[in-house]
């Protein structure tokens, strides 16, 4: 039987930037970690000034490798829920409690999954957002992760090419990924992201 402790499964911003209220409770890291489930960029997130995201997906995608945070003991799975939530909708230092949704299916709604007995712990907890992109190609992404540079949130880092960058650092690969990055290359006429985010800026 696995010991009663708690995780998180992270890939993509969660592993990179966690959070300053799950930090702190951040006891283990155990990388290399297989997601059950495939991913792919059918998400346009309004938090990302609409930048293309991953999500969980059916019937495309494909699992990759992410990072399991395990929490220290005196963290509940009531508590885990909450910190998950408000990190993943940017509502850290509030308070604020995580219900799960009722009635019909958002996609904007995140649901906080259950993996038990995953990666030697009790209970893995992970994100669940709806995709609100039907088989986007790699031009539609691109185009989306380009208007999102000039947003709001793009001021603040968050747009989808700082976002495809993480992703890329942390060794994710999606079906859809290559021609989604080469159609941004394109359209900057750079051969990298990072000169293609400092063009689009400008």
């Amino acid at each position: 039987m696995p010991a009663r402790r708690l995780g998180i499964l992270a890939y993509g911003s969660l592993l990179e930037e966690p959070g300053g209220e799950l930090v702190p409770l951040i006891v283990e890291r155990i990388s290399g970690t297989q997601t059950p489930f495939r991913i792919e960029f059918f998400r346009s997130s309004p938090m990302r000034g609409g930048a293309p995201t991953v999500v969980p997906v059916e019937n495309a995608g494909a699992s990759v490798r992410g990072t399991v945070l395990v929490l220290h003991d005196s963290v509940s799975i009531e508590h885990a829920r909450d910190l998950l939530w408000r990190r993943e909708t940017r509502r850290e230092g509030t308070g604020q409690r995580y219900r799960e949704p009722t009635g019909a299916a958002d996609p904007n709604q995140m649901i906080a999954e259950e993996l038990p007995n995953f990666a030697g712990l009790a209970v893995v907890l992970y994100a669940r957002f709806g995709p609100t992109l039907s088989n986007p190609t790699p031009d539609e992404l691109a185009v989306l992760a380009i208007r999102s540079v000039t947003t709001e949130a793009g001021r603040k880092g968050l747009d989808g090419i700082s976002y495809l960058i993480s992703i890329k650092r942390q060794g994710i690969v999606t079906p859809l990924m290559p021609a989604y990055e080469q159609a941004v290359l394109r359209r900057a006429g750079t051969t990298s992201l990072e000169d293609a985010l400092v063009r689009f800026r400008g």
